[in-house]
């Protein structure tokens, strides 16, 4: 996931290693906020992989700073790990769908209108599994799992019906 925020902060503009995590934690705070410790590595896979290139410059005050920028080949790759399937983890699934419809906004109508298919359908599985244990009586499920539950299922449906308006605003610019 930590490529797919690099990626798409480096779309517009080249940034330093540390202008990258900033701008992340600007965009991505409420989802993610990556260390150094993940940043530069996951930059190195990125260079090494052609999505990325770099440049050392001096800054004004005599410290020599490294910018990168994205390639063509990062901007495919970029999209192609939009529109890759979701995690079967619920947990992970929720923090990288909102991640991806964050980013939506670089790919085409087409692109958008799979990627909201693919986050929606997964979306649906999962608020239907939680609904199923609700629904069954004869789960031996206590209380506090209970509202643990329910509140899965009002954020599953939350994020269906903010997937059914985009929908239906990349339908409109079509």
């Amino acid at each position: 996931m930590i490529e797919i925020l690099i990626l798409y902060v480096i779309l517009n503009r080249d940034y330093t290693m540390y202008a990258i995590q900033k701008r992340i934690e600007d965009i991505f705070a409420p989802f993610t906020s990556p260390s150094f410790g993940a940043l530069k590595p996951a930059l190195r896979r990125l260079e090494e992989k052609e999505c990325l290139t770099s440049r050392k410059m001096m800054s004004d005050g005599g410290k020599l700073s490294v910018y990168y920028e994205i390639s063509k080949t990062g901007i495919d790759e970029l999209k192609k790990m939009l529109l890759e399937d979701m995690s079967e983890n619920p947990l992970q699934f929720l923090s990288n769908a909102r991640v991806k419809i964050s980013c939506a906004d670089c790919l085409n109508n087409d692109e958008k209108k799979r990627l909201f298919f693919i986050v929606k359908s997964k979306a649906l599985l999962f608020k239907n599994k939680a609904q199923d244990i609700l629904d069954d009586e004869y789960s031996h499920i206590n209380f506090y799992q209970k509202i643990i539950l329910d509140n899965t299922v009002c954020e599953y449906s939350n994020l269906i019906n903010i997937i059914e308006g985009l929908e239906k605003d990349n339908a409109r610019n079509s």
